[in-house]
């Protein structure tokens, strides 16, 4: 073996340190290609921590108040109201009234034509009379009667006439009392049918049922009514100091509303005005408008002033959850690491521009502003994420890999 090896030529030799250095030079190539990547790593990843940074948006950490809620859409009714109607049929001789008058109850309202009621009492009391009449003639009749009876049983004693002329006598009394007995009750129906139509007679006359406001009329001077087989609305009276907002409340938002919640709304000709109230009761029975499933949740609002009118639209919010001169920040400069234990992160500036990254604890989140348990201080800026970024965790370089 030596003896080959001696015989090698100063060629051969040559060629095989080249080979040798060539077989060496790709690793050394890729483990400094490691070495690279991984200080541009390292400096991407860590030097995130702190460093100065410039064009970014920034947010200064400040304090306000912040509610959690659930909106929908409503009108305006007031909370009471009647609907004033007719109860006889007849023309509407005279409308007391126009929309938007004030009344108080017991004011006269309308009047129908009484003369076919009228003509009807008047026949009525007419035969009352003429049965009062019969009345004392046959009570004069029972008198005449019964001094026939007595003249009779006196003579029956003194046997001076027959028992057959007593009898009859006894039973002409007795005729008498019957007739004047089923006078009597003829009239008293009379009476009680002329009570009747008095009182349908003063229905004529449509008095104010309460106090309130003229809301709207349904009926027109002059027009014929018919009460016979439904009752033909007038007008409407309401009490518009009390208003109830009618809101339509999609059945994914429904099961977090609850009896007694604080709600407020704005209306469209004044959107910085609130009017609060509490609910009060959600109908179970719903409304399906284009396939979408809504119920109605009521709430009531005072409206001394008369600000709010009848069918006005209202932008409603039920608060679920509220807190007040608490610390808040933009959703958009905090990022996701535990959405359901509320953790997230948020990158602080410090004033020589160098940026830290810090964990936070949010409470109430309206997916706009977050209140800030735990991470950040007031005054403190923190870095607003650019339109359009992702929220979502820093991605570690090394991933790659």
């Amino acid at each position: 073996m030596d003896t080959l090896n001696n015989s090698q030529t100063p060629e051969v030799a040559t060629k095989q340190v080249r080979r040798k250095k060539k077989n060496k030079s790709p690793y050394w190539i890729v483990l400094l290609l490691l070495v690279i990547i991984a200080a541009v790593a390292g400096y991407y990843y860590w030097g995130q921590e702190e460093k100065p940074i410039e064009n970014i948006t920034t947010v200064t950490v400040g304090r306000g108040d912040i509610e959690l809620t659930v909106t929908a859409l409503g009108n305006l009714q007031p909370r009471d109201y009647v609907d004033v109607g007719a109860q006889v049929s007849g023309q509407l001789e005279k409308l007391h009234v126009e929309v938007g008058d004030t009344v108080e109850a017991g004011k006269l309202l309308a009047e129908i034509d009484p003369q076919v009621l009228l003509t009807r009492v008047e026949a009525s009391r007419a035969q009352l009379q003429a049965q009062k009449a019969q009345l004392a003639e046959r009570e004069a009749e029972l008198e005449l009667a019964r001094h026939q009876f007595n003249r009779q049983e006196n003579l029956l004693n003194e046997e001076a006439t027959s028992e057959d002329a007593y009898q009859i006598s006894s039973a002409a009394v007795k005729t008498k009392q019957a007739q004047i007995a089923a006078l009597k009750a003829t009239i008293e129906e009379t009476e009680s049918s002329i009570k009747g139509d008095e009182v349908t007679l003063g229905y004529t006359k449509i008095y104010a049922p309460m106090s309130g406001t003229i809301v709207d009329l349904t009926a027109r001077q002059g027009q014929t009514l018919n009460a016979n087989q439904i009752t033909p609305i007038i007008l409407r009276v309401a009490d518009l100091s009390t208003m109830t907002v009618w809101t339509q409340v999609s059945e994914a938002d429904v099961p977090k509303l609850k009896i007694g919640m604080e709600a407020y709304f704005t209306i469209l000709g004044n959107p910085k005005q609130r009017w609060s109230g509490t609910l009060r009761q959600i109908l179970p029975t719903p409304e399906i408008i284009n396939n979408v499933v809504l119920y109605t949740a009521l709430f009531d609002v005072e409206n001394q002033e008369r600000d709010l009118m009848t069918q006005m639209s209202a932008q409603v919010f039920f608060i679920i959850n509220s807190a007040k001169d608490v610390i808040i920040v933009p959703m958009s400069a905090l990022i996701a690491e535990d959405k359901k234990a509320g953790r997230y992160s948020a990158t602080v500036v410090d004033d020589k521009g160098m940026q830290s990254v810090h964990e936070v604890q949010i409470g109430i989140n309206n997916r706009v502003s977050a209140e800030i348990i735990s991470g950040l201080k007031e005054g403190e800026n923190i870095v607003d994420k650019p339109p359009g970024k992702k929220d979502e965790k820093r991605r570690n370089p090394f991933s790659i890999f």
